[in-house]
């Protein structure tokens, strides 16, 4: 069956029920924010449970006091959970609607003003918070609540209020962004972005999203900020200019988020498709992991099943080589959030049958693989492309990746293998930051200090765990002194 079928068989039967033909092994992770609807200690240990790969903690809701407390109710309730703290950056964002929201009907006519006149928002005037900036609209513009699902068109603008009619309605809860025209400028990471980030260097999380990312210097001032904090920085990808400088962001981040929702409200929502799936190529290229993120279940927010195209947009993403899948607001606020990290988890085991795993791999040429700059980057990317190639040529049940930071796992990844890559560490927040890597099974091990004893603590650790069999034939990468030293050594041995 080819990927285009599989999409289609999805499309067609809606998500299939656990069954013997889907994979237990799931390589593609999922990330689930934290709200209201999921901060229960019950509600968290049951979307572990159902597939919960990384924690999302969103910095744009609520204050940053509440936001750390979150953090570390989830690290309480999940200790080898992944967290991941997601900034807002220069969020333009309403004030708050009802508790049950105000849905707006097309051609209603509201007023938007700035907070300090509309504290609270409702379906004829919504306050919108602009940090210092002034409410500038000229008639004829066009503004967006959310990602993009509710939108006005300006008729008028005085006086710092501005008349508008609503284009496109729907139902507004919380307090969703905005999207202004180009009159508004910000930048990024914003005063409270780094305020955030200090605050985050005693935090336990594992990476940190930064929004709205134009250049790679935005990256590198986050990055300042945050030392001595080893968490991951996630580049979020949602403005033109940062499609125009992607090769630079990629060199600077850890990883990268394909944020569908503000991208596809500021470039043509047709060239949404073509940016992801060059984001997640080249993501991945860079060995960055790569999130995709919006709307994947948004209809799971209020119903207990996806929309067939839901389904088909999961498993596309999944076809394209996506690292991990984000759920917002469907775990977040929404009534069903264990139910929608259970069904994103089966699509997407599903859909992994149909992975064109040799096929993937064979187009990275090591030699010509990105982000390669170093003679230690060169070689683990030489290493990692021959250790990919031998397993497949040998059939192995496993790789084993003996790794202190991570990077040499995350470089194997990049090949996507169909067998388990098993990262073994003496670090847990590497074990965690690995949570967010395609195909990456973390495993903490007490630190080795020789080659030979890696060899026979990562593979007796691997049988112990049920990864492989005991007479199976394994491939392990590692360095001279095993954990923590420039991968250079591969060997096929039976387990």
């Amino acid at each position: 069956m080819s990927k285009l079928q599989a999409s289609e068989e999805l499309a067609t039967v809606g998500v299939p029920a656990a069954s013997s033909d889907i994979p237990t092994r799931r390589r593609t992770r999922i990330v689930a924010t934290i709200g209201p609807a999921s901060d229960a200690d019950d509600v968290l240990r049951s979307m572990a449970n159902a597939g919960m790969d990384v924690a999302r903690i969103p910095f744009a809701h609520g204050s940053l006091d509440d936001s750390l407390q979150r953090i570390e109710r989830v690290r309480r309730v999940l200790p080898d959970i992944a967290i991941l703290a997601d900034l807002p950056g220069p969020k333009i964002r309403t004030t708050p609607f009802p508790t049950k929201g105000s849905r707006f009907e097309s051609g209603d006519e509201v007023l938007l003003t700035n907070e300090t006149r509309t504290p609270s928002s409702t379906r004829r005037s919504v306050g919108i918070a602009l940090d210092g900036g002034e409410l500038q609209l000229d008639p004829g513009q066009i503004v967006h609540l959310g990602d993009g699902g509710i939108s006005f068109e300006v008729v008028d603008h005085r006086d710092s209020r501005a008349h508008v009619v609503v284009r496109a309605g729907g139902l507004a809860r919380g307090r969703p962004g905005v999207t202004l025209p180009s009159t508004v400028t910000f930048s990024t990471p914003t005063p409270s972005d780094l305020r955030a980030a200090q605050a985050l260097r005693s935090a336990d999380v594992d990476l940190v999203a930064v929004s709205f990312v134009r250049l790679a210097t935005d990256v590198a001032l986050l990055r300042s900020e945050l030392v001595p904090s080893p968490a991951l920085l996630v580049a979020k990808i949602e403005t033109t200019e940062a499609m125009s400088n992607l090769g630079e962001i990629l060199e600077a981040s850890d990883a990268v988020m394909v944020a569908r929702g503000d991208l596809g409200v500021r470039v043509p929502l047709e060239q949404v498709p073509r940016f992801q799936k060059e984001i997640i190529r080249e993501g991945v290229r860079f060995a960055r992991p790569v999130i995709t993120a919006t709307q994947m279940l948004e209809s799971m927010t209020s119903s207990l099943s996806p929309t067939r195209a839901e389904a088909t947009d999961v498993a596309n993403a999944v076809l394209d080589g996506t690292s991990a899948v984000m759920l917002s607001g469907e775990t977040a606020i929404g009534a069903h959030p264990v139910e929608s990290v259970a069904t994103i988890a089966r699509i997407a085991s599903y859909t992994e049958s149909y992975f064109d795993f040799r096929g993937w791999g064979a187009t990275l040429d090591p030699q010509q693989i990105a982000g390669s700059n170093t003679s230690a980057e060169r070689i683990g990317a030489a290493m990692t492309g021959a250790a990919w190639r031998a397993a497949l040529e040998e059939e192995v049940a496993a790789i084993l990746v003996w790794t202190k930071s991570g990077a040499t796992a995350r470089a194997l990844s990049r090949f996507r293998p169909p067998m388990p890559i098993i990262a073994a560490t003496s670090n847990l927040v590497t074990a965690r930051q690995l949570a967010v890597s395609w195909g990456v099974i973390p495993m903490l091990l007490p630190e080795v200090r020789s080659f030979d004893e890696a060899i026979r603590v990562g593979t007796e650790a691997a049988v112990a765990a049920g990864h492989v069999q005991s007479g199976e034939l394994l491939a392990v990468l590692l360095g001279p002194s095993g954990e923590g030293s420039s991968t250079d050594s591969l060997r096929l041995l039976v387990a």
